[in-house]
């Protein structure tokens, strides 16, 4: 578990938080590259869990998790699965640790793609000692 870093949020709310403000002392800020689902043909939960699960494992890479993210943004090529996303979105966010979050709704590299999420979050300055 990533020791607590110096960020502040503002405006906090269920899903998401209106400010999110790192002072940095040392610290990174990682950008992660936006997400896909593993298998593409699966629906909306399934691929939001998918991406989700990838998001946890790449800030794990970098002693991190997903209290410290920043900011989050949703593509989705069709917004009428936005209550489906949502309802997975919200069971897997740390309530009180809610990033500034926006959600567009665009086309993905591919058809087949029901989301992408691209996610900013901080992480301690070393990198863990177990890698």
């Amino acid at each position: 578990m990533p020791t607590t870093l110096p960020i502040e949020r503002h405006h906090t709310g269920k899903r998401m938080s209106d400010i999110v403000v790192f002072r940095p002392a040392g610290e990174r800020i990682a950008w992660l590259a936006g997400q896909v689902a593993a298998d593409p043909a699966a629906d909306i939960t399934a691929q939001t869990r998918s991406v989700l699960a990838q998001i946890d494992a790449l800030l794990a890479e970098i002693g991190s998790d997903k209290t410290q993210i920043l900011s989050a943004t949703i593509y989705l090529p069709d917004i009428k699965d936005f209550p489906l996303m949502n309802a997975v979105w919200d069971a897997w966010v740390p309530q009180g640790h809610t990033p500034a979050r926006a959600t567009v709704e665009a086309k993905l590299a591919s058809p087949a793609y029901r989301i992408e999420i691209q996610i900013v979050a901080a992480a301690p300055a070393a990198l863990p000692t177990d890698r």
